[in-house]
């Protein structure tokens, strides 16, 4: 009880309160909608659920199916947003202790049993006394994943959604300009850039991930229907937006920049003291 209660802390009540809002929102646009959709399976009533939300959102605004999947995908981002809020702050703590477990890794770097249980040992200290927890990051992605996939699925096998018409977009056929999928990438790098720009140890991986997604991603929006590209710029649009605010590198770097002047100026402060007594 007392660890969930630290974990509400953390995350802090604007997000939480936007993902109930959310989470009503999308509960009355899925009852409110008039039609059926058939499920066999309980993953199946989920994808069901999550169309039927979709649907019936559109309804509100004269069955624009467009605009039923970008506020949609809104709405499901405010959903799991508490969940992204854990995720970021976990990454973040684990950012601050890399260059000490780098030491560690110097300090043992032996590959025969006693030294890797040592390293586990102060690994496993040093993490307690940072208050990380180096498996945290992953329980948002499992969580949310299933939902991110309930969303793909209800738009991909939704005939509905797919014949709408958004603009020069046929939902159901591939974007013919290639506006989308441009779109997509942009907003996949900005968001792994802006990601990557707050990491303060950076290896050669994590410095090309900015570059490989927005290229994939680009060439899978190609080759799906629109309906899954516009989920995919709204959605990683938002993305953008949430890791500026969350996770902005350059209010990182001030800070970072400040602390490591601090440090020195102590630094600097004892050495005089020394030379002082030394007199």
């Amino acid at each position: 009880m007392k660890r969930f209660e630290n974990i509400l802390k953390r995350i802090g009540p604007l997000p939480l309160i936007l993902a109930v809002v959310a989470l009503v929102i999308i509960v009355i646009a899925s009852v409110t909608f008039e039609g059926h959709i058939a499920s066999h399976s309980f993953w199946s009533a989920i994808v069901a659920a999550f169309t039927s939300a979709i649907l019936g959102t559109s309804a509100w605004f004269g069955n624009s199916y467009g605009i039923g999947i970008i506020i949609f995908t809104v709405l499901i981002r405010f959903l799991i947003l508490p969940l992204m809020v854990y995720q970021i702050q976990s990454m973040m703590k684990m950012q601050v202790v890399q260059p000490a477990l780098k030491a560690l890794q110097a300090k043992y770097p032996g590959k025969d049993t006693e030294s890797r249980q040592l390293m586990m040992a102060e690994q496993q200290a040093l993490y307690k006394d940072a208050g990380v927890n180096p498996f945290a990051s992953m329980l948002p992605l499992i969580v949310q994943m299933p939902i991110l996939i309930a969303l793909y699925q209800g738009i991909y096998n939704s005939p509905v959604l797919r014949s709408g018409q958004f603009l020069w977009l046929q939902l159901g056929n591939r974007d013919p300009y290639f506006v989308l999928p441009i779109l997509a990438a942009i907003f996949t790098f900005a968001s792994s850039w802006l990601s990557m720009q707050s990491n303060p140890e950076q290896t050669g991986i994590t410095k090309a991930m900015p570059y490989i997604f927005p290229v994939v991603i680009f060439f899978s929006a190609i080759a799906v229907p629109s309906a899954l590209s516009l989920y995919w710029v709204v959605g990683n649009l938002f993305q953008t937006i949430q890791t500026f605010f969350l996770q902005n590198p350059f209010k990182i770097r001030r800070q970072r920049e400040l602390k490591a002047e601090k440090e020195r100026e102590i630094q600097r402060k004892i050495r005089k003291a020394k030379r002082g007594n030394k007199r």
